[in-house]
């Protein structure tokens, strides 16, 4: 009987034990952290072994192979002991695939990536497809295959992820773009986390498809890196020579994978970066066996996703707004550069060696004033205060939100856009998204 072993007791590493068992596996999940109850009563009701608070080295070094939390880097000391020790260690993504011939439609990039998933599955729901929702979102892709199999499952996938991800075969890829993220999980080399980013293509055959964003920066170049079996389609933002799709004079035009038009102002999200979304999605559903009535029915009434660019209230003629999702400067940058008041920009948290020189022009272009959200605040004073802008330095969400409305003027934006992790103040990103809700609406009813 072979021996899988778990590390990581959350969405993924749950789902993973659960169709581990099911294959007839001998299963032991570990967690150094503590187990939410939830998943620890998913666990017992499946009875399968646990501990949280530690690693026990005797239980996990005699595995036959090992699935990890994306969140655990590779220099945890278990994880060098099992790769010193030549135990294969792999992604949840990777072992679910090995046990569903569903048709997968994989998403990766360093922004837009929620946004362009969520998406493409509401356009293949509208499709009338067995489609599930998994990876970073949604519910793990093993428990669906272990417990409510699709046709097809729509993936969002960080470059964590791709890490362990070998034989996996994306059937519909889309890298919407690569900027500097993560760094910190890859020796701060910019190259390593491309490299990461391009194993979407992996085990791509020739009748699968390729889409991604034609002026990025990386991407092109990279390509010719590999021998591409697939089919690859780039779209752009405005019409050139290899673009199967592009805006052009306010329309959304494909050529590829087939004819498509729609104006951008019947799309339900909006802003530049969202156009680009939109492209990808539409070719992605298309690829996937959307019709065109579907994409445009889709494109139309999706209402967005939570934290990113997410309205939340006005209060005295002050709109604030939850981008918590934007946690890189290229993200922030996309969310500034779609406002149209000016704007109190909420900026702060952990930081992963952001480079911050790219949002000057916006910032001093479309901010009022700069309220700093950390533990350490220091980076982002000798980023930010160079600028002359009023800034408040804060430490918890009720004192940010507090600076935030000494601030701002009626027809003013609040915009949490923090650019950063949220793992200094905040359990996670949608911990900090929901704070700054919650403040935000308390205004309003005082």
């Amino acid at each position: 009987m072979k021996r899988i072993v778990i590390l990581g007791a959350a969405e993924s590493g749950v789902g993973a034990a659960i169709l581990a068992q099911q294959q007839g596996c001998e299963v032991f999940v570990s967690d150094m952290g503590t187990i939410k109850e939830h998943y620890k009563a998913m666990l017992d009701s499946y009875g399968l072994p646990w501990e949280e608070g530690q690693h026990t080295s005797a239980l996990i070094l005699n595995a036959d192979e090992v699935i990890k939390s994306p969140g655990i880097p590779e220099t945890a000391p278990m994880i060098v002991a099992l790769r010193e020790k030549g135990v294969p260690v792999i992604s949840e993504i990777e072992f679910a695939a090995r046990y569903t011939s569903a048709r997968m439609v994989c998403i990766t990039g360093s922004n837009g990536k929620t946004t362009t998933t969520s998406l493409i599955y509401h356009i293949l729901q509208k499709a009338g497809l067995n489609v599930g929702l998994a990876g970073n979102i949604g519910h793990s892709l093993a428990l669906q295959v272990a417990t409510a199999p699709h046709d097809c499952y729509v993936i969002e996938l960080s470059s964590f992820q791709l890490d362990g991800m070998y034989d996996f075969r994306a059937n519909v890829a889309v890298l919407l773009n690569i900027t500097p993220d993560h760094l910190d999980r890859y020796d701060f080399c910019m190259q390593n986390y491309v490299d990461s980013k391009m194993r979407i293509l992996r085990n791509q055959q020739a009748d699968d498809t390729f889409i991604y964003w034609m002026q990025d920066e990386y991407i092109g170049h990279e390509l010719s890196k590999y021998a591409v079996e697939s089919r690859v389609l780039a779209f752009a933002d405005h019409p050139c020579a290899g673009a199967a799709g592009a805006v052009d004079n306010g329309v959304l035009t494909l050529q590829e994978p087939a004819a498509f038009s729609m104006p951008v102002s019947e799309i339900g999200i909006t802003g530049k970066h969202n156009w680009r979304n939109a492209m990808a999605a539409a070719m992605a559903a298309l690829a996937a066996g959307a019709t065109e009535e579907d994409v445009r029915c889709g494109l139309a009434d999706f209402p967005g996703v939570e934290h990113r660019l997410e309205r939340v209230c006005e209060v005295e003629g002050v709109r604030y707004v939850n981008d918590s999702k934007a946690t890189n400067v290229d993200a922030c940058y996309c969310a500034l550069d779609s406002m149209t008041t000016p704007v109190v920009l909420i900026v702060g948290g952990k930081d992963k060696g952001n480079d911050y020189t790219q949002l000057y022009p916006l910032v001093r272009e479309k901010c009022r004033a700069l309220v700093y959200l950390g533990a350490d605040n220091a980076r982002l004073h000798e980023a930010f205060d160079a600028l002359g802008l009023p800034v408040a330095d804060t430490h918890s969400m009720k004192d940010c939100v507090e600076a935030c409305t000494r601030l701002a003027r009626s027809g003013d934006t609040v915009l949490l856009s923090p650019c950063c992790a949220s793992f200094d103040l905040f359990r996670n990103m949608e911990d900090r998204g929901e704070q700054f809700k919650e403040c935000a609406r308390a205004l309003a009813k005082a």
